[in-house]
């Protein structure tokens, strides 16, 4: 990770990643996000930038990244503000922007909090200990300085089990070996428990696209017949340590 993001250094580790990891071709990045990220390089013909996140541990640090570039190109007479779904009153789960109805839009947005420049300093503080990626540094920073950023510190308490445990495995593999073993599933069913567990037990927010590539990334410790699979020796090894 690249803590000055927008720099040339930051979009060329990017590019690097999902052309690698993920398949994405350069130019469907380019189109996708960075074109559309520049657009906040200068903000000063907008009265207002409002940004809309929610809960999760994705969100919470592409939330990060944004507040210092914002910062970075700071515009005085802009007003900055932010609006994170999560708690609601009468819900038991934290809520995600696609559990609003259309008319629901309107009240997060006449309900939003306003980012001061303190703000963004504090967001980019956060940002600069995350890109160190240092488990000590991480437990020990209190992500809970800002009340304008509520649900910081649990997202950076659900990223601290994507380090790896005992058996040397973080929790999203262990998981994996774990649905592996307890049926016989195809890759798109393993993906589904995914996803399922990750709402009900988790905050991480990520899509199909990241559990296929830790899917993938387990190759050695399993075996596929018939599309479905099964643990081998290694496989059964790790989840017994």
């Amino acid at each position: 990770m690249h803590k000055n993001v927008g720099s040339d250094e930051f979009w060329l580790n990017r590019y690097a990643f999902f052309e690698r990891e993920l398949g994405v071709e350069r130019l469907e990045y380019f189109d996708k996000t960075i074109k559309e990220i520049v657009k906040l390089e200068d903000v000063s013909a907008y009265r207002e930038v409002v940004l809309w996140f929610e809960f999760d541990l994705f969100c919470q640090v592409n939330l990060l990244a944004l507040c210092t570039y914002l910062l970075d190109n700071y515009v005085k007479k802009a007003n900055y503000y932010l609006v994170c779904t999560g708690k609601e009153k009468g819900k038991v789960q934290l809520q995600s922007l696609s559990d609003y109805s259309l008319k629901d839009y309107k009240n997060l947005y006449d309900n939003k909090i306003s980012l001061s420049k303190t703000s963004l300093e504090y967001a980019k503080e956060c940002w600069n200990v995350y890109v160190k990626n240092n488990f000590e540094q991480l437990k020990g920073f209190n992500f809970n300085q800002s009340s304008k950023f509520k649900y910081l510190q649990l997202a950076i308490n659900q990223h601290l089990n994507r380090f790896p445990s005992e058996n040397g495995f973080n929790q999203i593999e262990n998981e994996i070996l774990e649905i592996i073993n307890s049926n016989s599933f195809s890759e798109l069913d393993i993906v589904k428990n995914l996803l399922t567990w990750q709402k009900e037990q988790t905050v991480y927010g990520f899509g199909d696209m990241q559990y296929f590539q830790y899917l993938n990334k387990l190759e050695k410790y399993y075996s596929i017949s018939n599309k479905k699979y099964c643990l081998n020796e290694k496989g059964k090894a790790k989840i017994n340590q």
